[in-house]
């Protein structure tokens, strides 16, 4: 006996048009209602248009899909790379390389050129015999503080985590030297279109990609080797300093790295300054550590730096009266000392003495300070902000546990005998203990040799781009949650 519906032919031509069931649907259904109760068939068919209504639902429902996810991808490619890939893109050359290639303009004054050789370490140290062991002389370079931009992208290239295949990127590097772009424009009679210049070509060059347009940059980052403050001008008047690459609109959602981050913005982190030592491999680390951990010191503290007497009232004035005048206090006047290119004097001064004295540089954080750290020598800072929202990737927040801080103001008061007074009351225990925390904390703000494989340690970079991916995988994901753009 054959059940038949009271739907007509028309009714089921106009409902396949509107559920478009294939041709196999139809074919088992009507072979399934020939052998099974009217009332079963019936159930059978409502749930199957249930389900077809529902699936149509929910793709017509479904948020804007973000860009290509690796997540799944990236247990089965590398566990080493949980926190995600990294595409690096290969600008013009006018963007990065092409300044390497013309290093005696990058500087109004003398050429450049040494500073960015070596994948950016500089050249290789010399005459540090009396001061370094022997066996690690060769992972010491005169290493310039600003060069970071090339040190990152050198790195980057060679990265385990970089992938040559944008769809399955977490984050998108762009190796934009802006710090030695900007470091020519900085002195003299430039104008303001001549600072923002190349920065403009090269946010003209990105929103033409579609992996930039397509999460609005979120998920791109860039290194600065210069303090933030050079990118952050705020009018077009030639006398203003810096470039305004910061306020441009494209700028808006890119996160950027630098040696000295403006606090109050949350797109911006801080990492190491470059120091001269760049280890080929984790014993070179131990060695080190263990070489500084022992070092016999014979002053309480040093100062290394030179006196600015264009500056009203200038405290480093102050630093190196009081500290020649100190039999506890070893001085390095960089006035008559080569400091800027590196020099013996410098790293011998700071494994000589228990504490260094790093006051503000050219703005609140200091490249000393890292060199002064590098030897074993703890710091002694006299700003806040100097550490405060600084380095938080890479050094502990607690600064107390291995820094002293001593107010400006008073040490001002007292022509600078307050620090003698409070370096002189730490205990030699808690020297020691403070010097540990150091000694533990070094293979986190020195950079290694590109390729060279360091064991199981994280160096400066490593924890840097690690903690970028992380962040700008965050970032992605809060732009497309729950369909709703929030940038």
């Amino acid at each position: 006996m054959v059940l038949k519906t009271k739907r007509s032919t028309t009714d089921e031509h106009d409902f396949s048009k509107k559920t478009k069931p294939n041709f196999e649907l139809k074919h088992a259904f009507h072979s399934v209602k020939s052998q099974i109760p009217l009332n079963h068939c019936l159930w059978l068919f409502i749930t199957i248009f249930l389900q077809i209504l529902i699936l149509f639902f929910l793709i017509g429902s479904s948020p804007p899909h973000p860009p290509p996810s690796n997540t799944q991808q990236l247990f089965a490619l590398d566990p080493d790379c949980q926190s995600g890939y990294v595409y690096v893109y290969d600008l013009p050359a006018t963007f990065n390389t092409e300044f390497i290639d013309k290093c005696n303009e990058l500087d109004p004054w003398k050429s450049r050129c040494s500073a960015v050789s070596n994948g950016g370490f500089g050249p290789r140290a010399t005459g540090l015999e009396r001061v370094v062991p022997a066996n690690l002389t060769p992972a010491w370079y005169w290493t310039d503080m600003y060069a970071a931009e090339v040190i990152y992208h050198n790195r980057m290239l060679s990265h385990k985590c970089r992938t040559l295949d944008p769809e399955k990127a977490t984050g998108f590097y762009i190796p934009f030297y802006a710090g030695l772009d900007i470091g020519k424009f900085l002195w003299f009679n430039y104008t303001a279109k001549d600072r923002d210049r190349k920065s403009e070509m090269v946010l003209d060059w990105l929103k033409k990609q579609s992996t930039f347009t397509r999460a609005k940059g979120v998920d791109h980052f860039m290194m600065l080797g210069r303090l933030t403050w050079d990118f952050r001008r705020l009018s077009d008047k030639d006398s203003e300093w810096g470039s305004s690459l910061l306020y441009m609109p494209l700028m808006k959602n890119v996160f950027r790295l630098s040696v000295e981050k403006h606090q109050n913005d949350d797109l911006e982190e801080s990492v190491p300054y470059p120091t001269a030592f760049h280890p080929r491999s984790e014993s070179d680390i131990v060695q080190w550590q263990n070489y500084i951990r022992n070092y016999e010191r014979t002053k309480l503290f040093s100062f290394v730096g030179a006196k600015r007497e264009k500056i009203k009232n200038d405290f480093r004035g102050i630093l190196m009266d009081y500290c020649k005048s100190e039999d506890n206090c070893r001085a390095v006047d960089c006035a008559t000392t080569v400091c800027s290119d590196g020099a013996p004097a410098i790293m011998e001064a700071f494994l000589d003495s228990d504490f260094c004295l790093q006051p503000r540089g050219d703005g609140l954080t200091r490249r000393s300070t890292f060199d002064c750290m590098l030897a074993g020598s703890i710091p002694v800072y006299f700003w806040r902000g100097t550490f405060k929202g600084q380095y938080e990737w890479h050094l502990p927040w607690m600064s107390e546990t291995y820094t002293v801080f001593i107010d400006n103001d008073d040490v001002r008061d007292t022509n600078g005998t307050l620090i003698l007074k409070v370096l002189e009351g730490i205990h030699k225990d808690k020297v020691k203990e403070m010097r540990e925390t150091l000694i533990n904390l070094l293979p986190k703000f020195v950079y290694a040799r590109s390729g060279e494989d360091i064991g199981g340690v994280k160096d400066a970079f490593d924890i840097t781009i690690d903690k970028v991916l992380k962040r700008l995988k965050s970032r992605r994901d809060q732009l497309f949650s729950r369909g709703q753009r929030i940038f």
